[in-house]
């Protein structure tokens, strides 16, 4: 007998149905939503890229097997909707998980979608295509699943070698758009062919993202707009006097504004809506070469994470509105992290500053440094005020620990290929940590991940990590994770600095948007968006 999520799915089906039948009538349709991307990304592809600059403007051209309810704030299992999936279920031993498919679904070149398209789709992220991605950046998160079958042309079953109860999470991700068949990776890259609710329309590098309006998208009454401009504006000063000046109708949703740029727009526009949201569940951390002296020594990186003062960086980059945590985003927006009594225990997480620098300079002095013999390094930082704004106060803690560095501020096109290539000694990064730690402690910790930017390696954490995976009980699985939360922080494993806050304003009249709490990437779909005007 199947066990799963057959009833979740159809309820939640109807009450999608019911709620978009008493509410129609309100809506709006028409418009071009105007706002602006931070960066000029590298290229389009949702498979192949990192970041939500690309990412985002994206994700409305793809649709998933499964998504998080649009309208949910706070991601979970619980919030996972139907979207080219009716319906999915479990084997009994829970290594199958099998998807009934949409039928009359048409990729935006007019090309049916099937089940060959999801089987392709997955065949791509594992590597296994033979086609082949440039970059794969998130192919460690499925090395559990072990194939993709079809059974015609409207079911496809994901073949697992353990039970993995949370991988229902990495098929709603932004991600997780499926790819035609029929179009090849290259391609994909310059000119995307999805089945959403926006066509893409085109990419012009430091300049806009445009999205268009899917005329045949296989919900009538969807999307509400008639497209999306996405104008890129790097510094955020600019992209706020733009957005005071009427240019822009939302500022750059969840990665936009911090709380001083908040306070301006409120300050000259009292008519606008500013959410102050969570951060998204993103970190800024301390990213080290394990393979490049001296931060081979495990001494060195203590020292540095030692000279942290985590309350500065909330205090000084958002104005007290940030959070400190671990690994796992903190609570209430976070679903897993330690709560403040607990991630105070943490090696370097204690209150007394003046006494975690003083050991850091005892174990520094050990090794050969101090006053008159200080370590210089460079800090490398992608050239965005997200990067930069904590490398230069990293910079500034670490001199108490007879370390000096110098910023080195890198592009977008060129920061991720150096992390990926190890070129760098010391690095300021951000890292997601939700919604579900499954996938990100596999990507970023695992030995060998696609993701695991500095070459941590730990087989006890690898292990504890593939038990959590496996765990179905709420209450235990949290236990675990808080266990691998200890050891990495006992590891000085990437240590994290801080949670930022920022926030997103908006004219009244737009309408439909849902901010996320614990995730920056999920929450771009942009279908349910109208403007009131």
């Amino acid at each position: 007998m199947k066990r799963g999520l057959r009833l979740f799915a159809l309820a939640a089906t109807l009450f999608a149905a019911l709620s978009a039948a008493g509410t129609a009538a309100a809506q709006k349709r028409g418009g071009i939503l105007k706002t602006y991307d931070i960066d000029s990304p590298g290229g389009m592809s949702i498979l192949e890229e990192a970041t939500i600059v690309a990412r985002g403007p994206m994700m409305g051209v793809f649709n998933n097997l499964i998504m998080f309810d649009q309208h949910v704030a706070q991601e979970s299992l619980n919030s996972i909707v139907p979207d080219l999936a009716t319906r999915w279920s479990w084997s009994e031993d829970g290594t199958e998980l099998t998807f009934t498919l949409r039928q009359g679904v048409k990729f935006h070149d007019g090309k049916p979608f099937t089940a060959r398209d999801v089987k392709c789709t997955w065949e791509l992220r594992m590597g296994t295509a033979p086609q082949k991605l440039r970059v794969n950046p998130g192919q460690s998160a499925f090395d559990n699943l072990t194939e993709v079958t079809t059974n015609g042309d409207w079911e496809v079953t994901f073949h697992l070698k353990r039970p993995q109860p949370a991988f229902p999470m990495l098929i709603a991700g932004d991600s997780s758009g499926i790819y035609p068949c029929h179009v090849p990776p290259d391609q994909m890259r310059q000119h995307p062919i999805g089945t959403g609710p926006f066509k893409f329309v085109e990419f012009k590098p430091n300049e806009a993202i445009k999205v268009a309006r899917n005329p045949d998208y296989w919900k009538p009454d969807r999307p509400y707009l008639d497209g999306i401009e996405y104008t890129i504006i790097k510094d955020n000063s600019t992209a706020k006097l733009a957005f005071i000046a009427g240019k822009f109708d939302i500022t750059f949703p969840y990665a936009g504004l911090t709380v001083p740029l908040m306070k301006d727009i409120e300050s000259q526009m009292p008519q606008a809506i500013c959410e102050m949201d969570s951060g998204e569940g993103v970190n800024r951390h301390i990213l080290v070469n394990y393979h490049k002296p001296p931060f081979d020594n495990p001494g060195i990186r203590r020292a540095m994470a030692l000279a942290l003062d985590r309350r500065a960086f909330v205090d000084t980059i958002s104005q007290g509105a940030g959070r400190i945590g671990g690994v796992l985003q903190p609570p209430p927006e976070g679903l897993w992290g330690l709560p403040p009594d607990q991630l105070e225990q943490l090696p370097g997480y204690g209150p007394d500053v003046d006494k975690n620098q003083a050991e850091g300079r005892r174990i520094m002095e050990r090794l050969g440094y101090g006053p008159n013999k200080r370590l210089d390094i460079k800090v490398m930082a992608r050239n965005l005020s997200a990067y930069r704004d904590p490398a230069v106060l990293l910079i500034d803690q670490v001199k108490h620990v007879y370390i000096d560095g110098e910023l080195e501020l890198v592009d977008t096109p060129q920061y991720f290929p150096k992390i990926i290539r190890k070129d760098f000694t010391v690095a300021v990064n951000l890292q997601t940590s939700g919604p579900d730690p499954d996938p990100i402690l596999h990507l970023f910790y695992d030995c060998g991940s696609s993701l695991n930017w500095d070459g941590y390696c730990n087989p006890e954490v690898d292990q504890l990590i593939d038990e959590q995976s496996r765990e179905g009980d709420p209450g235990r699985r949290k236990e675990m994770l808080w266990q691998i939360e200890r050891k990495l922080a006992e590891d000085v494993a990437r240590p994290i600095i801080f949670y930022t806050r920022n926030a997103t304003c908006r004219q009244p009249y737009v309408k439909g948007l849902t901010m996320m709490v614990n995730s920056l990437f999920n929450g771009w779909r942009m279908e349910d968006v109208w403007l009131d005007r």
